[in-house]
């Protein structure tokens, strides 16, 4: 348990096992806690650094928005903070934002990447969860005293009544349109694209940014030289939700077999 002072952020993190470095990146209004019944089968093969990104977990909130793009460039921070030499990536839900922009905006601190559950464009969200989102603000605390992401933020954080505050940013930010497109087809890191069959974004959503990365475009042929040539991949899990994803042996099993290519 240590912090890293980085871009203005007091920016906790976690150190577990021995082996090659992941970086492994939190979702929305949780911590690297999110990963914890998964854990023991990263750290068999890594050395997991399990960050909580600006005002989640023990990281507390500064005077800026919640933004993916500025959130990579922490992480970018953190890795140079700890002299890591492309460590491998991986993120969910807004971990896979923040994953996807690191690889974007410093290709060069990334060694393989895995972006679960994050869609690049905003309207391939369901409509019905986009209205939900637009309910997600200050006024919500009330409301979530009962969920675990409540429990575990009154639990861990800095300043437990920052929590209204918080869910303003995350409002905030999902309200925003985005579409990273063209990034993503610019992408040079290696990448896994996770999803689980019942996501927030349908399944096609995550086959279309595959085909971006040159993926599912042909037959693989039998060698395999029909294969993205970025050494890209996509994992489609039976039987989750965007909710349960995270803790799932399936997403550790995947994420472990793209990582020992």
């Amino acid at each position: 348990m240590a912090y890293a002072e980085v871009n203005g952020l007091n920016l906790y993190y976690e150190e577990h096992g021995e082996g090659t470095p992941l970086v492994l990146i939190h979702g929305g209004l949780g911590s690297g806690e999110m990963f914890g019944p998964i854990l023991p089968l990263l750290t068999a093969r890594h050395r997991v650094i399990l960050p909580d990104v600006q005002g989640h977990g023990r990281t507390a909130d500064i005077d800026r928005p919640i933004d993916i793009r500025t959130m990579a460039d922490d992480i970018a921070a953190l890795i140079r903070h700890l002299g890591l030499d492309r460590p491998d990536v991986a993120g969910y839900s807004l971990g896979g934002g923040i994953a996807l922009q690191l690889a974007i905006r410093h290709p060069e601190t990334v060694g393989r990447l895995v972006v679960a559950s994050a869609g690049i464009r905003r309207d391939a969200n369901d409509p019905e969860l986009l209205a939900q989102q637009g309910q997600v603000n200050a006024a919500a605390a009330e409301f979530m005293k009962d969920t675990p992401m409540y429990e575990l933020y009154h639990r861990v954080a800095p300043r437990p009544e920052d929590f209204p505050r918080l869910l303003d940013k995350i409002g905030a930010s999902m309200a925003v349109d985005y579409d990273y497109t063209e990034e993503v087809r610019g992408l040079q890191v290696p990448t896994l694209i996770v999803a689980a069959d019942a996501d927030m974004c349908p399944p096609s959503h995550f086959v279309e940014v595959f085909a971006l990365l040159d993926g599912g475009l042909r037959d693989g042929g039998w060698d395999g030289s029909g294969r993205a040539k970025g050494g890209h991949a996509l994992a489609i899990l039976p039987g989750l939700t965007h909710y349960n994803l995270c803790d799932s042996p399936l997403f550790a099993q995947v994420t472990l077999d793209f990582l020992t290519p």
